[in-house]
């Protein structure tokens, strides 16, 4: 199935409806950073996340260390953004 990239004002607009998200890699990717209280808690974090990148078929590029998660979104398949990281990020936020 082929995913459709967002064009630029498409990409603006989702981005603008995320507390903190960021655009990475010349607008092909957004990004933030998430800090917790410990290991613990951004390990839990991140177990939550990756059950739900499981079931929609949608894996995070993300980086721990210690209480800090970095997570970046992007959709190879579409060569950039796509509605799919979009949708990512409002489960991650709703977290």
């Amino acid at each position: 199935m082929s995913v459709k990239k967002l064009d630029q004002a498409e990409a603006q607009a989702a981005l603008g409806k995320l507390d903190g998200w960021e655009f990475d890699r010349d607008g092909d990717a957004m990004r933030k950073e998430f800090k917790f209280a410990d290991f613990s808690e951004a390990w839990g974090f991140m177990n939550r996340i990756a059950l739900i990148a499981e079931k929609s078929d949608h894996h995070p590029e993300w980086f721990n260390v210690y209480n800090k998660v970095d997570i970046m979104l992007t959709t190879h398949d579409a060569g950039g953004l796509s509605q799919r990281d979009v949708d990512m990020a409002q489960a991650i936020e709703a977290l």
